[in-house]
């Protein structure tokens, strides 16, 4: 059976299209790229208010295979087709209906694809609404192999009414899969935080994208008397890091 990079290697080239489509009139300016961590053990972390754009920058711009952590629904074609629906009403109301409709032809295409070489290419589906264990346990697996995963968090959307309406509060998955690596397997996991500002522009609507990437960060510089505030500690660093991310983004 081909591995997983293997089987990356041979989508490789849609996946660059998919990216380049989804990308399309925008602009991306990158801040920090010599914090990329080249190999080895690495979690990416960064705010997600741009749906699917966020995950085509990092493929863009990260140098060696990644693997994403994603809602499942990504994986079944059906359920792919109602998030892009949702995607075009919500960014732009009832002309997000009439182009919808437009674009069926390249979207059906494109969601073909999608929900059919992403499971073969190693992504992670995560169910958002139930017990997320299976997909930390995969996490852990190809942590242990020297993989780097995607960890983006938020829903892919603004939320309006928050204090930070582009970082929305860390989830403790990150965190957990560092402490258990670090305590289990002696394994020093480095999370790089980034922040996105401008994905949350629509696509083929033209803009700027602005990415700011920090130095990799370590759960033992976070370390406590136990799991949980360990945990904790680690959650609210880099939930805290990320924010600075950004602020510095939309400062210059």
């Amino acid at each position: 059976m081909p591995s997983i990079e293997a089987e990356l290697k041979k989508v490789r080239p849609q996946i660059e299209k998919l990216c380049d489509f989804l990308l399309l009139g925008k602009k991306v300016e990158v801040k920090g790229q010599k914090n990329i961590v080249h190999e080895g053990p690495n979690i990416i972390v960064g705010n997600h208010c741009g749906t699917f754009k966020d995950g085509a920058i990092i493929w863009k711009i990260v140098p060696r295979p990644i693997f994403f952590t994603a809602n499942r629904m990504i994986f079944n074609r059906e359920e792919l087709t109602v998030l892009v629906r949702e995607h075009f009403q919500f960014h732009m109301k009832s002309l997000g209906y009439f182009l919808n409709l437009v674009l069926h032809p390249i979207t059906s295409r494109l969601i073909n694809f999608v929900s059919s070489a992403l499971p073969r290419a190693g992504t992670i589906p995560v169910d958002l609404t139930r017990q997320k264990k299976l997909a930390i346990e995969k996490c852990q697996e190809y942590l242990k192999k020297g993989r780097a995963i995607i960890a983006l968090q938020g829903n892919g959307k603004i939320r309006k009414n928050d204090p930070n309406p582009y970082v929305s509060p860390f989830r403790k998955g990150p965190s957990i899969l560092s402490y258990n690596l670090y305590k289990e397997e002696n394994i020093p996991v480095a999370v790089t935080p980034l922040a996105f500002f401008g994905t949350q522009i629509p696509v083929f609507i033209p803009g700027k994208i602005k990415v700011n990437i920090g130095e990799p960060m370590y759960i033992a510089d976070y370390m406590a008397d136990d799991f949980a505030s360990s945990v904790e500690r680690f959650r609210e660093a880099m939930e805290r890091r990320v924010k600075d991310l950004f602020m510095e983004l939309i400062k210059t």
